[in-house]
């Protein structure tokens, strides 16, 4: 059995009390211990047997081998859980297309559906059809004619960029939606 060799001491071994009397633990002044540890000796200690490297190369060639298997079993994984969304999403769309289907097979529906889509009436009906229903403050204002006088504003371009955007953004179209 190989023997490890031990850090090096502040105190030699003679002058260690003996194991025979009282152990009594007097407080130690606070020092700092400056200790080195001669990494070769350390090193050297360590011995090898043919069995601890036999051991080491099955363990080495273990994970060789199984690290690639791993990553295609997790590749997969993933695969599979996006394969499952998609069907699961497929099955969503097939469920509201079959509702969509069995709301057509009602004449009060198709109806409704003609009216609003295609403006069909039933004979002798009339229909009024009302163009520009918005309300006027919700209409675009009207531009002011430009001047032909150049005015620097005091004011950062920033803050007015970021106004006209949020504006743009939150303005009502003129247009009916369809």
């Amino acid at each position: 059995m190989a023997r490890r060799p031990t850090l090096p001491s502040s105190s030699s071994p003679s002058a260690r009390p003996a194991a025979s009397g009282p152990k009594t633990t007097a407080p130690r002044p606070a020092r700092a211990v400056n200790r080195q540890v001669d990494v070769r000796e350390w090193a050297s200690g360590i011995r090898l047997s043919g069995f601890m490297v036999i051991m080491l190369s099955l363990v080495v060639l273990g994970a060789w081998v199984l690290v690639p298997t791993l990553g295609t079993y997790i590749d997969q994984r993933q695969k599979i859980a996006a394969l499952e969304a998609s069907v699961q999403v497929s099955a969503d769309e097939i469920a509201a297309l079959e509702q969509e289907q069995d709301r057509w097979d009602d004449p009060a529906y198709i109806t409704t559906q003609a009216r609003e889509r295609l403006y069909y009436v039933k004979p002798g009906e009339v229909v009024y059809l009302v163009d520009n229903d918005l309300d006027p403050a919700s209409l675009p204002q009207e531009q002011v004619p430009v001047s032909d006088d150049l005015v620097e504003t005091p004011a950062d371009w920033m803050p007015q960029l970021l106004r006209t955007i949020a504006g743009a953004g939150l303005a009502q179209n003129a247009s009916a939606a369809q």
